[in-house]
């Protein structure tokens, strides 16, 4: 960081400040203390002006500037208690405390949310660096408590650029200046609204960032929780009825992965348990020996108790150092488990692999051809072969079966459509009873021509077909006033 006075001062024009819609929002004072600018933001023009004039006037008089604050010497000589801290170290320290209790997916949103915000918090001033290397160190290395000490050299000096050209905390509480905080955070890097799960998401670790600035005295209250926005429409999310694949189309995929050699034989089983017991993949790969109960006979159902999963973050981001995180079931505490029923089908195919293929690294039934723990990207690719081995052009094209956890679709499709009690079916899947009606409620591949030969069988012959226009009777001829004979009606 800068420090001691300097005389190198120059003022600058009077900014204003422009929303989306082109309109003026504020003005603000410019001014550069030995090449750093500064900046003070004012709801009107005269406010602004004044303030230059102030700036303008201890120049002229040859006072010193404090080049941290860039204000004149003489307006720091009053004590001011309230504790001071650059943006740049309170993300920092921020995502050091919260580091060993979130989980690795949380780290890397967190890292994501403060690189973004930092740019809101850049003085503007020349930067020798291109938006996606400050980015990219950001993200990589300042923002990730484990790796930040070994940042290479190049990265520090980045890193020490921002920290030396990012606003203090306090500037925050002035008017106007949270905005441009929270528009970094709901906004895409294109400028365009995030989704409303997305900017909802990130005002809400923006806010707790605000609690931890609040909690060391740097604010009084969160400036962003004042503010007033408006999120997108929250969608609902569905599952897309063309992507859930019926009976047959999914016996066919699962063939065609097990014709690929050498991996199909081994990822078969995988693709099964999703297809069959409704598991997400990262709770499949995680699966251990002891973790499932199979009966004595293929005729029967066994049952998986599950009690963590394996989400596919990234090596940077857990404390092992492997890509895969070790977490508990979503939706639950750690350790907390939940029983899923096997059906005799899968029940063959799981001990015919467990005897032909063994067990995997700390007894994991699934596993690749290498004997190591399964990957997404060997996941994705055998499925992508399967899709082109088993389905015809038009279905590759579509959306069916696009992803394996369309197949957990699938099952719990398959179940609700069987009759199963939507909270049964809720406690198997691990979710609640409106989120599976919601988005988990779909009918399979070709089951509305089934439905709708069901409800023609329920109508019968009872449903009016019309009657020849000759079995129309005519239509009665009309009484005659008294006295009168009737006429007739052609």
């Amino acid at each position: 960081m800068n420090h001691g006075t300097t005389f190198n001062v120059r003022v600058l024009a009077i900014e204003s400040r422009v929303n989306a819609r082109g309109e003026v929002t504020s003005y603000r004072a410019a001014w550069k203390v030995d090449g750093r600018k500064f900046t003070e933001t004012c709801k009107n023009l005269a406010q602004a002006d004044a303030y230059r004039s102030r700036i303008q006037t201890a120049a002229k008089n040859a006072e010193p500037f404090d080049k941290a604050t860039g204000r004149p010497a003489s307006w720091t000589l009053v004590v001011d208690e309230t504790p001071t801290m650059g943006w740049y170290e309170l993300a920092t320290r921020f995502i050091d405390m919260r580091w060993p209790d979130i989980s690795a997916k949380h780290r890397f949103g967190f890292s994501y949310l403060l690189a973004n915000a930092t740019f809101a918090m850049l003085r503007e001033c020349d930067c020798p660096y291109t938006a996606k290397e400050v980015r990219t160190a950001l993200r990589r290395w300042a923002f990730n408590t484990k790796h930040r000490a070994n940042a290479p050299d190049e990265q520090r000096q980045i890193l020490a650029w921002v920290g030396d050209n990012c606003e203090d905390v306090g500037w925050l509480a002035k008017p106007g200046n949270a905005r441009e905080l929270l528009n970094a955070a709901i906004n895409k890097l294109d400028g365009t609204r995030a989704s409303a799960k997305t900017a909802r998401k990130h005002v809400y670790m923006l806010n707790s960032v605000m609690r931890y600035a609040v909690e060391l005295q740097l604010l009084d209250s969160d400036p962003i929780k004042s503010l007033k926005w408006e999120p997108p429409a929250k969608a609902v999310l569905q599952v897309d009825r063309r992507s859930v694949v019926n009976p047959h189309q999914a016996k066919l995929l699962l063939d065609a992965v097990y014709g690929r050699k050498p991996s199909g034989a081994y990822l078969m089983p995988f693709f099964a348990t999703l297809y069959y017991c409704g598991l997400r993949p990262e709770e499949a790969v995680d699966v251990r020996r002891h973790e499932r109960t199979l009966p004595g006979t293929d005729e029967e159902w066994g049952e998986f108790y599950l009690t963590r999963a394996a989400p596919d973050v990234g090596r940077d981001w857990t404390d092992s150092g492997e890509a895969r995180d070790d977490r508990g079931l979503k939706h639950r505490a750690k350790g907390e488990g939940r029983p899923v029923p096997i059906p005799p089908p899968l029940v063959a195919i799981l001990r015919r692999h467990e005897r032909d293929n063994g067990l995997g690294p700390d007894n994991r039934i699934f596993f690749g051809v290498q004997r190591k723990v399964l990957s997404t990207s060997t996941i994705q690719r055998l499925w992508g072969l399967a899709r082109e081995d088993a389905l015809t052009e038009e279905e590759q094209a579509s959306p069916l079966a696009a992803r394996p956890y369309d197949l957990r679709h699938a099952c719990l499709s398959t179940w609700l459509n069987a009759g199963i009690s939507a909270t049964q079916v809720a406690e198997w899947a691990g979710n609640s009873p409106m989120v599976l009606m919601t988005t988990y409620a779909k009918c399979l591949t070709g089951q509305g021509d089934i439905d709708k030969q069901k409800i023609m069988k329920v109508l019968g012959d009872g449903a009016w077909k019309g009657k020849p226009l000759a079995l129309v009777p005519p239509l009665p001829a009309p009484r005659a006033p008294s006295g009168q004979p009737g006429r007739q009606v052609v």
